[in-house]
């Protein structure tokens, strides 16, 4: 007996999956018109995001550029196999808005730990000239900014060296160089000034 049934055909690619794997093909190949699509088209998604889990404007926007700039310098480790582009962007977002919460954990942490041994006493006479030192350098590093910070801290705090701060952050290692040194710079001034007004009394 012969029933009516009704055959499915497989489901071609929708005209956006396509238009997503021609955008995906472009960012391999290095194509900066592609690449501007690209942005045009998740930007807003991974500001939305990071700022949602940031709670920060100026951070959120700071985390839209690791993650395009991450994304452009990676673009040969993207593999259309294990899922979409917009997949890999957000995983990329994620990666980035959590070492952002790092990096922020980190200051806190560094600042309440000075807190501390300020308000901690004890036989070592050399504890407050101690105590000063940290003070002065968190605050000689929150003066600079943020990029030079970042740079500064991973470098101080984590013993990175520059090719791993840039493989990091995504920045160019040009650049890393040049935030370190005129963030060490800028440091050294404001380090140095105290100590120039205290022989100055």
């Amino acid at each position: 007996m012969i029933t009516n049934t009704r055959l499915t055909a497989p489901t071609a690619p929708t005209e956006e999956t396509r238009y997503e794997e021609e955008l995906a093909r472009g960012l391999v190949a290095a194509d900066e018109e592609a690449f501007a699509a690209i942005y045009r088209r998740w930007g807003s998604l991974v500001h939305t995001m990071a700022t949602r889990l940031l709670g920060d404007t100026y951070e959120a926007e700071d985390v839209t550029q690791q993650v395009f700039l991450g994304a452009w310098h990676g673009r040969a480790g993207f593999r259309p196999e294990r899922g979409p582009l917009g997949a890999w962007l957000v995983g990329i977002t994620r990666r980035k808005i959590v070492d952002a919460l790092a990096a922020r954990t980190r200051r806190l942490t560094l600042i309440d730990s000075a807190g501390r041994d300020a308000d901690s006493t004890g036989p070592d006479e050399a504890a407050p000239d101690r105590v000063l030192d940290r003070v002065l350098l968190i605050d000689a590093l929150a003066q600079l900014p943020r990029r030079q910070r970042e740079v500064l801290c991973m470098a101080f705090y984590e013993d990175l060296t520059q090719a791993q701060i840039a493989e990091r952050t995504g920045l160019p290692l040009g650049t890393v160089k040049s935030h370190a040194r005129r963030g060490l710079h800028r440091l050294r001034q404001a380090i140095e000034q105290p100590a120039v007004h205290e022989t100055g009394r």
